[in-house]
């Protein structure tokens, strides 16, 4: 492991400036004198705009521009937003309904953007939003997230957008029927908003005919090509920044109306523009998570072994396309369809259909956590079912060692694994043998407790190819310039240390910068767990260029060959020469030498594969009956990173990621009513879970070092979410399964599982 990391808990650098209020946010760093932007935005979820009068609006003093869809086609802007196509089972694409920046004669969703006023104060661009005015012939709403309905787009009949398969379906249906035994179960995944501590936020800025769009996002090249092919300028008159971060989750990788409206307004007015959500207009727009509903089918031989899998899932997309959107139940779910188990042959449908309400894109996990939570939630009802232990089934059914590399009959390639040993470690470090215990402790207080197990395991996605540039600075130091982009994950700790073992030059001197396309000319932005793998895989290509352009120099100082040059212990060495410099100083004998070549690196590299992280999860929960209210109150983790650089930050990311999965569980719950109103518009009606719903978490690590790539790493950013969503579950379910409850859905709020306990029969019974 030294070769690659050291593997030390080093804490973050950059919480210092954070928890100082010396973040550089995007609200905190608007150009002085910026106008404020404020969105006029639909009060229905369908209708047809009759009339549209902002000519009131646009009189209020203060205000300096007031935007309509009409004003964007004259300005000459590409007002189609983008969103990619999914593949449709009978070898055509899926729908592709045009998403207008601003609404076009009708709209979709309650919050979606008409108007965008523009005003000296933030207050005066508010007060004259109150001004226009707004016809809207109501039309039918499609709020279920199944075909049919009232058609939102000419483009979707039934609304469908998509039809996408994976596998082989006849094979599949064979096995199906054949089976010794069959077990179904369909399962819902609740919709989630995703909340992000920092609500979206943008500002732009021209410099003559140059743009400059600074947001809140998760990388900057993908919004820098939408915003070239929006407004036709060539790609160097077009800067995009990322600042700080305060969370992303998936929500922030995708473009939305803001991103364009704002630069427009800036342009046309020769101003800066700035804009920022607040929490009800968040919930409002932003990307929301989850929301399918999947029916799975197990088949078994007499043995007990797994003999074929079938899933039929339905995705609710919203009233658009966002940008990955068709593709996150589909193709990011069947990544990890079969997860952990040998099963000979599977097979996947997905249909995506459009409701009146806001669009649906990637969350924590996107697909991953779907696909695992179906699977574990299925494997656990068939262990009930069976007659059989859980643990067992599991054991019996893993793909074993000797197996790898293992095709899935999805397509992937998963390369290394060892889960019956990941299993084992965490039946131990859970404590399954004491559970019974604490099962009667509980029920001796009123309350029921269960224990629930996932293995999961992700797939790592994104770009498989980074860019990294690292310069020599005047004053002694060195600044590493990364293409990814870090939504409070720890980026500035993790690459200045990778950097600092890699190349021995103190992690204390070396500036870690990001998000800015005008200095490093592409990268892949943040997601899919795949910033720590890619971008210290290309900064090992860059250390090795370094080395060999530094000891071919120091050849010519040290008088001999360049193969005799060595970089051992931090320090250039040769025998024969009592030169031994380190990296630092020998950059420092280049530039008084006048080789600037040698003080700036650029690298790009690709990974040979994707890694696929796993591991147990095992949740114990109290439910009281007489309230329904329920408690994760055990909470045991076992996972396969690979080698880890910085064990602390990668147990922090699996405390946030297990802390959302018992959010969606427990808590949270986006809701609209049958008009399409959103009804949890504050966090007085949405429940994100608190400091006292999560417990402590027992974290451990068994790495099985990947060989996709030469760190032997795997990526951690979203695996708590994978799996704690059916740990919790199949918990509930094993409390609930004694009184008759065969069926649980997530999230398991009090009233919900009183029902379930029949609490509301009990009241009417009396």
């Amino acid at each position: 492991m030294e070769k690659f990391g050291k593997s030390q808990p080093v804490a973050r650098v950059e919480d210092q400036r954070f928890l100082t209020g010396h973040g550089r946010y995007v609200d905190d760093i608007a150009p002085e004198g910026s106008l404020h932007a404020i969105f006029f935005r639909a009060p229905v979820a369908h209708g047809e705009i009759t009339s549209l009068d902002v000519s009131e609006a646009r009189e209020m003093p203060g205000v300096h521009m007031v935007m309509t869809a009409a004003d964007l086609d004259a300005a000459g802007v590409n007002t189609a937003m983008p969103g990619a196509l999914a593949p449709n089972r009978d070898g055509t694409t899926g729908a592709a309904p045009k998403r207008p920046v601003l609404a076009e004669k009708r709209v979709r969703y309650v919050g979606e953007p008409i108007a965008m006023v523009v005003a000296e104060t933030l207050q005066q661009a508010r007060d004259a939003a109150e001004l226009i005015e707004c016809e809207i012939e109501d039309l039918p709403v499609h709020m279920e997230g199944l075909p049919g309905g009232e058609q939102i787009h000419p483009e979707a009949p039934e609304n469908r957008a998509f039809d996408f398969g994976v596998g082989d379906e006849a094979a599949t249906a064979e096995a199906i029927e054949k089976a010794h035994s069959v077990v179904r179960l369909e399962v819902g995944d609740n919709r989630i908003l995703v909340n992000s501590m920092e609500p979206r936020g943008c500002y732009a800025e021209w410099d003559g005919d140059r743009m400059h769009l600074a947001f809140n996002g998760q990388g900057v090249w993908g919004m820098k090509d939408y915003l070239v092919n929006a407004f036709g300028l060539p790609a160097e008159k077009v800067r995009v920044t990322n600042p700080d971060v305060g969370g992303g989750f998936g929500m922030k990788a995708a473009p939305y109306s803001e991103y364009y409206a704002v630069p427009e307004a800036a342009r046309a007015l020769g101003k800066p523009v700035r804009w920022m959500s607040d929490r009800t207009e968040a919930m409002l727009t932003d990307n929301a998570g989850r929301d399918l509903v999947t029916m799975a089918e197990l088949a078994f031989d007499a043995d007990n072994r797994i003999t074929a899998y079938r899933v039929h899932n339905i995705c609710n997309l919203g009233a658009y396309n966002s940008q990955f959107a068709q593709f996150i139940q589909g193709e990011l779910f069947s990544k990890v369809l079969t997860g952990v188990y040998d099963i000979p042959t599977a097979w996947l449908r997905c249909e995506g259909i459009y409701t009146n309400t806001a669009p649906v894109d990637a969350y924590r996990g996107a697909g991953r956590p779907e696909a695992i939570y179906v699977l574990e939630r299925i494997m656990d009802r068939a262990a009930r079912e069976l007659g059989v232990d859980p643990w067992e089934l599991k054991r019996k059914n893993f793909i074993a060692p000797d197996q790898f590399p293992y095709k899935t009959p999805s397509g992937e390639s998963y390369d290394v694994g060892e889960f019956a040993r990941l299993l084992e470690r965490a039946e131990q470090n859970a404590d399954k043998g004491g559970f019974a215990a604490r099962k009667a402790e509980s029920a001796a207080q009123g309350k029921l407790r269960g224990m629930g197990i996932c293995y999961y395991i992700e797939s790592i996605l994104g770009s498989p190819s980074e860019d990294v540039k690292v310069e020599f600075t005047e004053e002694g130091g060195a600044k590493i310039y990364v293409g990814t982009q870090s939504n409070g994950q720890g980026h500035e700790t993790v690459y200045a240390k990778f950097l600092s073992d890699q190349s021995g030059i103190p992690a204390d001197k070396i500036e870690v910068i990001q998000g800015d396309s005008d200095l490093i000319a592409n990268g892949g932005g943040t997601g899919g767990s795949r910033s720590v793998t890619v971008q210290t895989n290309v900064t090992l290509t860059a250390v090795s260029n370094m080395v060999s352009g530094f000891s071919e120099f120091l050849a010519g100082e040290m008088d001999v060959a360049p193969e005799a040059v060595s970089f051992d212990d931090d320090r250039f060495r040769a025998e024969g020469s009592n030169l031994t410099p380190t990296m630092l100083e020998a950059a420092a004998m280049a530039r008084e030498a006048g080789r600037e070549d040698l003080l700036s690196w650029s690298a790009t590299a690709q990974l040979d594969g994707r890694s696929y992280p796993n591991g147990a999860h095992v949740a114990e929960v109290e439910i009281d009956e007489a309230t329904g209210e329920t408690k994760v109150v055990r909470y045991t983790v076992v996972d396969d990173f690979g080698n880890l650089i910085n064990p602390m930050l990668a147990e922090g990311q699996v405390h946030g990621g297990v802390a959302q999965g018992i959010g969606q569980a427990l808590t949270e719950h986006c809701v609209y009513d049958d008009e399409g109103q959103l009804l949890t518009t504050t966090f007085m009606e949405y429940a994100l879970p608190r400091a006292w719903d999560i417990p402590m978490i027992d974290f451990d690590t068994i790495p099985v070092p990947s060989v996709q790539n030469p760190m032997g790493m795997k990526g951690c950013g979203e695996a708590g979410t994978v799996g704690a969503l059916a740990a919790v579950s199949n918990a509930v379910q094993d409390a609930l399964w004694e009184r008759g409850v065969k069926q649980v859905d997530m999230p398991f709020t009090p009233l919900r599982m009183w029902e379930m306990l029949g609490g509301s029969s009990a009241i009417a019974a009396e």
